[in-house]
């Protein structure tokens, strides 16, 4: 075990054990799910550290992902890695293009809201939630916004994302602040 490294980024989660030969159920984050197999070495992100770890078998199952790490071989020893974090290395992550990117990068940015022509303060964005239609911001209020209200911004450039700026450190919305 290594001490935490500020340089991973999560992109799954290992989330129960499956059968007795030490597989384990993964749920990935990466689009597509498979995506998280073109990174190697994984790091495990338990509660004594992180850990370096090394898949040799994986395969689709009925339920999701099932995974296999090197010299985990009974279902025992696999369950003390079950609600663990899988992290990479954030240089491992591919290049976007311009105005895309990734949820990680979004965390922690100042929301501020372009309404009827003033600026709103409504908070930093605390995490973001995957919905199905559109991705939505979860606004938590900061020492510095309008208010102490968590709100919900539907993640719709052009439409509801005015701007995503990393610089700054800043998103433009336009979204009521009452809502």
């Amino acid at each position: 075990m290594t001490a935490k490294r500020s340089n991973l980024i999560s992109v799954g989660r290992l989330s129960g054990v499956f059968g007795i030969k030490g597989w384990l159920k993964l749920k990935s984050f990466t689009e597509p799910e498979e995506g998280i197999f073109e990174y190697s070495p994984w790091w495990l992100k338990t509660r004594h550290g992180v850990k370096s770890v090394e898949i040799d078998a994986y395969q689709q199952h009925a339920g999701g992902l099932i995974v296999h790490i090197v010299g985990i071989d009974d279902r025992d020893e696999a369950a003390s890695y079950t609600l663990v974090d899988v992290a990479v290395e954030k240089a491992q992550l591919p290049e976007l293009e311009g105005g895309e990117y990734y949820w990680h990068q979004l965390m922690g940015l100042k929301v501020v809201s372009e309404y009827e022509q003033q600026n709103f303060d409504i908070g930093t964005v605390e995490r973001l939630l995957e919905t199905g239609a559109n991705d939505v911001l979860v606004v938590k209020a900061s020492d510095t916004s309008i208010d102490d209200r968590e709100r919900l911004v539907p993640y719709v450039p052009e439409q509801y994302v005015l701007k995503v700026d990393l610089d700054a450190q800043e998103i433009r919305v336009s979204w009521d602040p009452d809502f």
